[in-house]
């Protein structure tokens, strides 16, 4: 991993600095020539030491330190119930009742490690004497967090290692802690920059290279690099966009137009956001404090999904309708574009539509619209593949956000490159395609459909938009790219590209969205 992914926040450094493995060096050989035997006549130990504990593995810390111990429970839910990170962190967090600095570290460590996941296994498959698929999977959890500290974040070595091997005891064992710390030391052996080049000593494939340095799987790489051509970058932007997707992302926040501002987020330190209006990049904390948050006035939201919802809205159409424009969301859940249309149809005397077929997933719609007058929006809970034959050219403009493999938010959800293959992205196809054929035969001639997806992979951008529009004479695209210039600050975002646009971590610092707008003609 590049040096600005693995670095954590500045205080994460001297949190450990004097912790419980931080003891003095009474017995160790080097330390006064003294002999580091102990009482039965065993040497430990051997070799260089790192400033490590000096307490045998029975000696050290029985306890497990609450930021470390949300950590592993959230890479413990990642992998045993295909939990969500970003959905799980929170609750942790509060269960445990951490106060700020402690969640700071708690997150880096976890989000570190999971994104982390394959150059950390990489380094472990050259330490444990066995393959790492016959560990237990809490025991590799506990050697991945253990490595993310030791390797990638300013933790001194001897806190790292004696917290990890006390978390381990606490809540794995003492058998399984001591093959940890026996693996940890080992990991130690070696700094980053030094692994990686033991790791890619005798590698020419520059994918794999790319993988390696950059905790990315290798068809995932193939696959952005191909994407950034498919939308007219070089492909020599491969390095500055994994190490986008590693990076910790800002938290975006919106004021919803006409019903929120952020003045509550300016005064607890946030900046104005340079991209879009009515926007703010967070000091970070815990933003369920403010009350317009809890209103639901203000909302958490990448500026990459502010931009694209309002292109659909300020998009002229072909026809201006005869009385006031229906819109609709049709994959709307779980409702934080479709807040924002609500919010601009209110202020345009338009009403929404929302649709979303999970019901669970309907009900976050609902919360998530009720910041906005009920007269200007409804929720349909529903299959969308549905809507255009039940409610042909009905609506003005229409948003088809499809579901897809999330490539482009990689750096949000840390989990999901491990979690994610090849076939995902065939299997979604279809699904996409349906879609977006019912979102335009939903629309009224001179309407204006959005598509958008998460992901810059071709398959789930253009060849879908392509196939479509192959099939039928009555649409046309329009630019995309001067659609999202049109209602950005800058004016000039560069990311349209043979009439779609294409937004991207290390260019725009969004999720990479992916934007077409298809007009029926009128």
């Amino acid at each position: 991993m590049s040096e600005s992914g693995r670095r954590g926040p500045n205080n994460s450094g001297s949190r450990d600095s004097g912790g419980a493995g931080n003891r003095g060096s009474q017995g160790n050989r080097g330390a006064g020539g003294q002999s580091r035997r102990n009482a039965q006549g065993r040497e430990r130990n051997r070799g260089p030491q790192k400033g490590f504990s000096n307490n045998a593995p029975s000696q050290r810390t029985r306890r497990a330190d609450p930021a470390r111990l949300v950590a592993f429970e959230v890479l413990r839910a990642v992998a045993a119930e295909d939990a969500y990170a970003n959905l799980v962190l929170p609750a942790r967090i509060r269960e445990h009742r951490l106060d700020r600095r402690d969640a700071g570290f708690a997150t880096e460590l976890s989000y570190g490690a999971l994104r982390g996941q394959g150059t950390y296994d990489a380094i472990l498959a050259r330490c444990v004497d066995r393959p790492l698929a016959q560990l237990d999977p809490a025991v590799l959890d506990a050697l991945r967090i253990g490595s993310h500290q030791l390797l990638s974040m300013r933790v001194p070595a001897h806190a790292a290692l004696d917290q990890t091997v006390g978390l381990a005891r606490a809540v794995i064992g003492a058998g399984p802690s001591a093959l940890i710390n026996a693996v940890l030391r080992k990991v130690t052996a070696h700094s980053m920059d030094e692994w990686l080049g033991i790791l890619l000593e005798q590698e020419t494939d520059e994918t794999r290279i790319a993988a390696l340095r950059h905790a990315h799987p290798e068809w995932i790489v193939r696959a952005l690099r191909q994407s950034l051509v498919n939308h007219g970058r070089p492909k020599t932007d491969i390095d500055a966009l994994l190490e986008a997707d590693n990076a910790a992302p800002v938290v975006n926040l919106v004021a919803l137009p006409g019903l929120g501002d952020l003045e509550e987020a300016f005064e607890n330190g946030a900046t104005a956001g340079e991209l879009v209006e009515g926007s703010a990049l967070s000091a970070g904390g815990d933003l369920g404090r403010f009350e317009s948050v809890r209103r639901g006035t203000t909302r958490v939201q990448d500026v990459g999904s502010q931009l694209v919802a309002r292109a659909l809205a300020g998009v002229e159409l072909g026809e201006s309708p005869a009385h006031g424009e229906r819109w609709l969301d049709l994959c709307a859940g779980p409702g934080g574009k479709a807040a924002l249309l609500a919010a601009l149809a209110h202020r345009d005397g338009a009403t929404l539509l929302a649709n979303e077929p999970a019901p669970h997933r309907a009900k976050l719609v609902q919360q998530a619209l009720s910041a906005v007058p009920d007269e200007s929006w409804t929720v349909r809970t529903g299959d969308g593949r549905d809507v255009g034959t039940e409610q042909p050219e009905a609506f003005d403009r229409v948003l088809v956000d499809v579901p897809c493999s999330g490539l482009g938010a990689l750096r949000r959800r840390p989990e999901s490159r491990w979690r994610r293959s090849p076939k995902d992205i065939g299997d979604l196809g279809p699904l996409q395609r349906e879609l977006l054929k019912s979102a335009i035969d939903s629309v009224k001639p001179g309407g204006v459909v959005a598509y958008v997806t998460c992901s810059p992979h071709p398959a789930e951008t253009t060849a879908v938009v392509s196939d479509v529009l192959s099939k039928r004479e009555d649409l046309e695209l329009i630019d995309a790219g001067k659609a999202l210039d049109d209602v950005s600050l800058t004016g000039n975002l560069g990311a349209g590209h043979e009439l779609t646009a294409q937004l991207w971590p290390h260019v725009h610092q969004t999720d990479a969205m992916f934007l077409a707008i298809i007009r029926k003609k009128a």
